[in-house]
């Protein structure tokens, strides 16, 4: 793959920075992309599992691929909407308490990248990646 590929880049990136909070993590049996979905869950929640895939940037399918695991640990409940339909998700006491202990863990893991990075880096970084997850590209 030629390296001045945008999405070789941009997944080779997220891949390493994906390990390393990964890698602090690991202590409380969560991966990033859980902790970030619970979070999530937190500032949004109760809610529908479509707009949560919204939000997060994720096909419906992915979602629920990683809501499971949360779910039979019990730091999910799905619950059925009041239109029937619609299914809901929110925190139990036990993600509460989960997602309190790995936000703990997710400092370290964001420190540790801003002192490689340097603060003002790592600030222009995700500025610039929320704009570029914002983007509607046609091709």
């Amino acid at each position: 793959m030629n390296p001045s590929c945008n999405c070789y880049s941009l997944r080779q990136a997220t891949r390493r920075v994906t390990q390393l909070y990964d890698r602090v993590l690991a202590p409380i049996g969560l991966r990033a992309t859980q902790l970030s979905l619970l979070r999530e869950v937190d500032r949004l929640g109760p809610i529908a599992l479509n707009a949560l895939a919204d939000e997060m940037v994720m096909d419906r399918a992915t979602l629920g691929h990683n809501v499971r695991p949360l779910l039979a640990q019990g730091l999910l409940r799905l619950v059925v909407g009041q239109d029937r339909r619609r299914r809901e998700v929110s925190l139990t006491a036990k993600g509460r308490r989960t997602l309190a202990e790995g936000w703990t863990l997710w400092r370290h893991a964001q420190d540790g990248f801003e002192k490689a990075l340097g603060a003002n880096h790592a600030a222009e970084l995700r500025s610039l990646l929320h704009r570029v997850a914002a983007l509607e590209v046609e091709a």
